[in-house]
């Protein structure tokens, strides 16, 4: 099993910048890819940006590409999301989640951590 624990969220105009950090407890963190998702009021769960086991490939939403970088140290287990750029699109909750290598899809996530809000002002 494993716990992941989401902080760095928060309130920033757009064109500003966040970092999100994803800490998870468990030995087996590095046995998943990992992967950020978000939540926008009244809409479903999409998928932002993932990265392998290994941390040798990265993966995004077509939505964040060029703007948002997902990176990990598996030796502190832990995953962040660096997010420039931002618009108030972006608004919503981030989760923080393990599962597939090169999976997008809600369903290959097999933890999943509590949300970290992000609010972006125009």
């Amino acid at each position: 099993q494993v716990q992941l624990v989401e902080s760095g969220g928060g309130l920033v105009q757009a064109g500003g910048s966040l970092r999100l950090s994803c800490a998870a407890s468990g030995r087996t963190f590095s046995s998943y890819a990992t992967g950020w998702l978000r939540q926008a009021p009244g809409k479903e769960r999409e998928f932002v940006a993932g990265i392998i086991r290994s941390g040798a490939d990265t993966y995004y939403a077509d939505s964040v590409k060029g703007r948002f970088v997902i990176s990990r140290d598996n030796a502190k287990n832990t995953v962040y999301l660096q997010m420039n750029s931002l618009k108030p699109e972006d608004t919503a909750v981030y989760y923080c989640a393990v599962g597939v290598d090169y999976c997008s899809r809600y369903g290959c996530y097999y933890y999943w951590g509590q949300g970290t809000q992000v609010t972006v002002s125009s």
